[in-house]
């Protein structure tokens, strides 16, 4: 099992980091929750079939535990509204993490605040398919979905991104260009 755990923390360790950071957006938060999910992985790898990959389970969990720590706070549901807070950069490190280097771009920057503005099932479905490049199937695996589900939560989500960053350009004065969010 030793190898196992080791292999599987060494293949998606920075994965699941970097996906509970997109959740909660604290550093430290994020790293505690990572050992919480390897926590639940030695409790439960005897019982992991194989139906999905081992990173689609290991999301799965993550998902899970991110919930749970949004759950184990009062009025949880506008905690996850303000921890999805893209302007405040909380993570202060000597060598920044490469997401901080690209939300440095300001087409980035809007949309990681425009995408505060989704539902918390579209930033789940964003970040999967988009930050972490899961495919259909993998993203529906790792939430209990159908790949129907979590299409119409993709379209739905891209049009309402979209949207949200034509009316924050138009109120900001921002370049009027066409927005670009591809599929």
């Amino acid at each position: 099992m030793d190898s196992v755990f080791d292999e599987l923390y060494k293949k998606y360790h920075h994965d699941v980091f970097q996906f509970l950071f997109y959740m909660v957006k604290n550093k430290e938060l994020a790293e505690d929750l990572v050992q919480e999910v390897y926590i639940r992985v030695l409790k439960s790898y005897e019982r992991f079939e194989g139906k999905s990959s081992e990173k689609t389970w290991l999301f799965s969990i993550a998902r899970n535990v991110a919930i749970d720590s949004f759950r184990k706070h009062k009025g949880w549901k506008q905690r996850i509204m303000e921890k999805f807070d893209w302007s405040i950069q909380q993570v202060k490190d000597e060598l920044p993490l490469p997401e901080e280097i690209a939300m440095q771009r300001e087409e980035i920057q809007l949309i990681y605040r425009c995408l505060d503005l989704c539902t918390v099932d579209q930033r789940l479905v964003i970040i999967m398919r988009y930050i972490h490049e899961l495919t259909i199937t993998e993203t529906a695996d790792a939430l209990g979905w159908t790949e129907s589900k979590v299409k119409t939560t993709q379209h739905r989500a891209l049009k309402v991104l979209k949207k949200y960053m034509e009316d924050i350009m138009v109120k900001e004065g921002m370049n009027n260009e066409e927005v670009k969010v591809e599929r």
